[in-house]
């Protein structure tokens, strides 16, 4: 079924064997700053909020270490002290509030990851974790002596226009026109920026402050006033899609993955003419929940065409002969300027 995508990075060690490699991915974040050591920095240049993990590869030994949030513009160490590992590989993924945000790496190394912290030794994965595609990375020297990565996207911001491009990002995510994300100021981005603030009850500086992406995700995952709005009443992770018809075509698209006790805002842009909603419930693995041998789904009577990977479709005639499957959504009834609210509870 529906899983998460999205980027990675990593470091080096020497060290010889799995549980030695377990051990040191453990301590590497806690371990004591010298003048000697050249730290590993993974910097974002993405306008996403990520979430990334580490892979060790060592001769015959490896390991992998997550999650290391890292907001945009905004750098992190991974890995402390003098990496001497063969090869430092890289997994990162953007937060649940994006949905269908970047497209899946394609890094060819499959190592295992957990859905939270975790430190794994091994390719081997057992209850729980899931192996996902690696990526090698090579680092650069930076100006303070520490080896340096970035994770970029292709509009190739620098760390001004992330950081811009991360805010308007999240603002049309909670309801707010700061379309184009384009990672460029101007009225249009400083009005929703200023409508936001206004509604949240923060001064005008707010946006600068170090937590301001934690605020505007906290405003993301609850009830908004104005747009759709998902809210997941359930004790499974909930995986949905959306599609909007704009007077030509309907367009399908999804995962966004709410997890239990979350809401979220699928990001609707224009005006379109009708809105459909489709999501169901989905264990660890992907799989969809069965109650009574029923799948765990919310929709309607509209088919509409879907896949289980990241999809965007506008062609939604013949889905199973084109190897797509069809899923029946529910109409949203809004008017402009309201909100509406879709709770997903149990039967």
């Amino acid at each position: 079924m529906r899983r998460s995508r999205h980027a990675a990075f990593a470091g080096r060690f020497g060290l010889r064997s799995k549980a030695s490699l377990a051990a040191a991915l453990l301590t590497s974040c806690v371990a004591l700053a010298s003048e000697a050591r050249a730290d590993l920095k993974i910097c974002n240049r993405m306008s996403y909020v990520v979430e990334a993990a580490i892979g060790i590869d060592d001769k015959s030994a490896t390991a992998t270490r997550g999650w290391f949030r890292i907001d945009p513009a905004a750098c992190r160490v991974v890995a402390q002290g003098s990496i001497t590992a063969e090869r430092i590989l890289l997994h990162a993924r953007s937060l649940p509030v994006y949905g269908a945000s970047p497209a899946p790496q394609n890094g060819t190394d499959n190592l295992c990851i957990a859905p939270k912290d975790f430190v794994i030794a091994g390719r081997q994965c057992r209850g729980g974790q899931t192996a996902v595609a690696f990526t090698e990375i090579k680092s650069s020297t930076g100006e303070d002596g520490h080896q340096v990565a970035y994770l970029a996207e292709g509009a190739e911001y620098d760390d001004e226009q992330a950081r811009l491009a991360a805010i308007q990002r999240l603002l049309v995510i909670a309801g707010y026109d700061a379309a184009p994300i384009d990672g460029v100021d101007g009225p249009k981005t400083q009005n929703a920026l200023a409508a936001f603030l206004k509604a949240r009850g923060l001064g005008a500086n707010a946006a600068q402050a170090p937590n301001f992406f934690e605020t505007m995700i906290a405003a993301v995952e609850a009830p908004s006033a104005t747009g759709l709005t998902w809210c997941n009443d359930t004790q499974y992770r909930v995986m949905a899609s959306i599609a909007t018809d704009d007077g030509k075509a309907v367009t399908s698209r999804g995962w966004y993955r709410i997890e239990p006790g979350k809401c979220l805002h699928p990001d609707v842009s224009g005006q379109p003419r009708r809105i459909f909603s489709f999501a169901e419930a989905v264990d660890g693995t992907g799989r969809t929940i069965k109650i009574n041998s029923r799948p765990l789904n919310w929709g309607g009577t509209t088919t509409l065409c879907t896949r289980e990977a990241q999809f965007e479709f506008t062609e939604q005639g013949d889905c199973g002969p084109r190897g797509l499957n069809a899923n029946g959504y529910e109409r949203i009834e809004m008017t402009a300027g309201t909100g509406k609210t879709i709770r997903f509870g149990m039967p």
